[in-house]
């Protein structure tokens, strides 16, 4: 499905400036300075290779990775970045490249700054019974039609490296001495001299999506028929309260006053050491009929807006945990109503400076429902690289005057009153077959919109994307403000549409 991008930073606050000169094979990686910037020069496969995770801001999986160069004083000097999934079909790879590379170049014409060159990467571990130098031979057509899809747009791929099973393979070079068959060893993390500089300009890599990702998916343990179960028992007394006028407004209310309750008892829970202990906690503090009242209540747009609002200062880190707890019970058939917590998620993450977990949990949300709004423009929006405090700003005067931030902005729901509001999707129980179906009775069905049908929750488990008929992904991830950017993030000129 999607496009998430990359990592917070910009060489304008003093961060890395990484600069590409020509790969010339020559084994030395000066780290110029002092100055106002830290720069560390890069001149080898090694050293691009080595560089990967700092443009990023995370180590990429099965991917697809293209970072522009700019001419700076001589130099190539990094620009936007793209990431894309590797399609499973050698027939979609040539479908990928060329969205790949025009997605990119599109969006950094849209700021004035073409790439004039172009560094290739593809990442992806062996499969079963393969070593990471059949992975590098199977993925060179691959490689070649990035080169032909760049090449057609008279910019110049200068390298294009495969990384497999902890080793790097040049497709631009097959001089023995300097890119042997073998392929090189990459070296240790946090290592090289780039490693040093990141890490006294403060920029941290964050591991993989893949860990990013599973802290918002749902659970399938003996926990998720628990929670399944809360759902269905509150959703038969809470959907019908929705629907009446007064009761909606009673729900909205326990709804703030219970996730502010939660938020308080996740703040004074005790500090644990680690990402999974950490949420392990979280889960522990949550009870499953508090998640499932949190979950159905969240679905009504104005309740979800003013939610929103917990997005700075001492609230927005239990309400960021608070978010991806609830991700994780929209268990089973209630795949869809996680596009609310996630969106939430996604949106206290960019207002705290977090682009690359906002992004993922936005293209998450937009994986569990493709046609909710309020996460289409936020990503459209942190993807383009503006500010959200307009967005802040939007939620502080709606806090104090009782109104949400869609309220603010275009919505497809502004003419349907509250009936369009609500989106309940109320399954039914069993039915013979095992499988959960949604029902709407006659009574709810003017006050209802159509459900959209059961989804697979593929689109929120493998990197956020959602396929078409070939298993192409419908959007790369671009952009990012990654050490050294200059012009910041780039949104693909192909990012999926949507409405809440």
């Amino acid at each position: 499905m999607t496009n998430h991008s990359e990592t917070p930073g910009s060489s304008e606050n003093g961060d890395i400036s990484q600069q590409a000169a020509p790969p010339d094979r020559a084994h030395r990686t000066p780290h110029e300075g002092p100055g106002d910037e830290h720069q560390v020069t890069l001149r080898t496969p090694a050293e691009l290779a080595d560089a990967l995770p700092y443009l990023l801001g995370y180590r990429p999986e099965d991917s697809i990775v293209l970072a522009a160069l700019r001419d700076r004083d001589g130099r190539g000097r990094f620009g936007g970045r793209a990431r894309l999934g590797i399609p499973a079909s050698p027939d979609d790879w040539a479908g990928a490249a060329g969205q790949l590379v025009h997605g990119l170049v599109t969006g950094s014409e849209r700021r004035g700054v073409r790439p004039e060159q172009m560094v290739a990467y593809l990442c992806q571990e062996p499969g079963r019974g393969e070593t990471g130098r059949d992975v590098m031979e199977r993925l060179r057509p691959l490689a070649q039609k990035l080169r032909v899809e760049c090449g057609a747009l008279d910019i110049p791929v200068v390298e294009a490296l495969c990384i497999s099973d902890g080793r790097f393979w040049s497709y631009c070079c097959d001089a023995e001495a300097c890119c042997p068959a073998e392929g090189l060893p990459m070296g240790p993390p946090g290592t090289s001299v780039l490693a040093a500089a990141a890490t006294y300009a403060g920029i941290q890599v964050r591991g993989s999506l893949s860990e990013l990702r599973v802290r918002m998916l749902p659970r399938e343990d003996a926990v998720a028929v628990e929670q399944a179960a809360a759902l269905d028992a509150t959703a038969a007394t809470l959907v019908s309260r929705i629907l009446d006028a007064d009761g909606r407004a009673e729900v909205a209310e326990e709804t703030l006053e219970s996730a502010e309750r939660i938020m308080r008892r996740l703040a004074e829970a005790p500090s644990v050491s680690g990402v999974p202990a950490e949420d392990l906690r979280d889960d522990r503090l949550l009870g499953h009929d508090e998640a499932a009242a949190l979950i159905l209540g969240l679905q009504d747009r104005t309740t979800r807006d003013r939610a929103a609002a917990w997005m700075e200062g001492d609230e927005a880190a239990p309400a960021l945990r608070l978010w991806r707890a609830l991700a994780r019970r929209c268990v089973g058939p209630y795949g869809e109503h996680a596009a609310a917590p996630l969106t939430l998620a996604g949106w206290v993450a960019w207002s705290a400076g977090d682009e690359l977990e906002a992004r993922e949990a936005l293209a998450m949300a937009l994986g569990a429902d493709p046609d909710y709004l309020f996460a289409r423009l936020l990503h459209q929006a942190c993807n383009e690289g503006l500010d959200p405090e307009s967005i802040r700003r939007c939620l502080r005067e709606g806090r104090q005057g009782g109104e949400g931030a869609a309220d603010a902005t275009p919505d497809d729901d502004a003419h349907g009153g509250p009936s369009a509001r609500w989106e309940p999707v109320r399954p039914s129980t069993a039915s013979a077959s095992g499988d959960r179906r949604r029902t709407r009775s006659p009574a709810t069905s003017r006050a209802v919109r159509r459900p959209r049908g059961h989804r697979s929750q593929a689109g929120r488990g493998r990197a956020g994307q959602s396929t078409g008929a070939k298993g192409v992904a419908s959007a790369p991830e671009t952009g990012g403000r990654g050490p050294g950017v200059v012009g910041g993030s780039h949104e693909s000129a192909t990012s999926p549409t949507s409405h809440t």
